[in-house]
């Protein structure tokens, strides 16, 4: 319901970022998919489309996203694309093993592919950005104990303890997207209520969330001009399902120039194989 693979903007997929029968994750889930999809508004205006893939056994998962956004009001996520990861899932961490990505804005099309070691960037594979030299350099230590866009939307708990807690809030997500690097640093600000078009319809977990920009961006990125620092960002997360972990249902994000919203209108559910957790043998 937010990724930042997925826009110009680098938050769409991990702003991508989702029916759910219950806030505890007591036993192991059965394997499962929840497909879910977001709709993407500007100022209330429908400016793009989400779809996000979750594939989730006891302890392992595969995520994939795909978006569209376009329009007059489509300034800070404009584009196409599709990211995908996969990881595993062990207590409160949820580790990914690999990371892909293909977006195409402004006409130009950027593939990546990622793979990860103990939390830390082990491969990448990806097209030199045109305006690399306008760009803040990433570092080696930029790579080191991070997550992807996807995976770190997907917060877990420990077996048996409460999802939707105020302590889930109280985190710093530090992500790369293969080429941008930044925190989401979040914070405990409500208990609230959701209720899709279909789906779901019970609590959320309400956290703030300040984007703070490191690497790999533009000097006059839109982003950091106006979304960076500032504060009034939500995201709502949900249960999946009996599984140990919550992810977006609704994303929002005020900027200088209006409200952004991606919010979840409806899930759906199929039985799968249970997700692999290599990288995929081409890798």
């Amino acid at each position: 319901m937010m990724a930042p693979a997925l826009c110009k903007s680098g938050l769409m997929a991990a702003a991508v970022v989702l029916a759910l029968r219950g806030a505890n994750a007591a036993a192991p889930p059965p394997e499962m998919r929840a497909t879910i999809h977001y709709s993407i508004s500007m100022v209330g205006v429908p400016i793009g489309q989400i779809t996000w893939a979750i594939d989730l056994s006891a302890h392992a998962y595969q995520a994939s996203a795909s978006g569209k956004a376009n329009g007059a009001m489509s300034i800070l996520v404009n584009g196409e694309g599709r990211v995908a990861t996969q990881g595993t899932i062990n207590g409160e961490q949820v580790t990914p093993t690999f990371f892909s990505s293909n977006v195409t804005d402004d006409g130009e099309t950027t593939g990546l592919q990622m793979t990860f070691e103990n939390g830390s960037v082990k491969t990448l594979r990806t097209e030199e950005p045109a305006d690399k030299n306008k760009r803040i350099p990433i570092r080696d230590e930029d790579k080191m104990n991070v997550t992807d866009p996807l995976s770190a939307m997907l917060l877990a708990a420990p077996e048996g303890g409460p999802l939707l807690s105020p302590a889930r809030c109280a985190r710093t997500l530090p992500i790369f997207d293969g080429q941008r690097r930044y925190d989401l640093a979040l914070s405990f600000k409500r208990m609230d209520r959701l209720k899709l078009d279909r789906g779901y319809d019970g609590p959320v977990l309400v956290c703030a969330v300040v984007l703070r920009p490191i690497a790999g961006y533009r000097a006059d990125s839109v982003l950091v001009k106006y979304v960076a620092g500032r504060p009034g960002m939500e995201i709502w997360f949900m249960p999946i399902a009996g599984a140990p972990v919550i992810a977006p249902g609704r994303l929002k994000m005020p900027t200088g120039i209006g409200t952004l919203e991606i919010e979840a209108d409806k899930i759906d559910w199929t039985s799968v194989r249970a997700p692999a957790v290599s990288a995929p043998a081409h890798q």
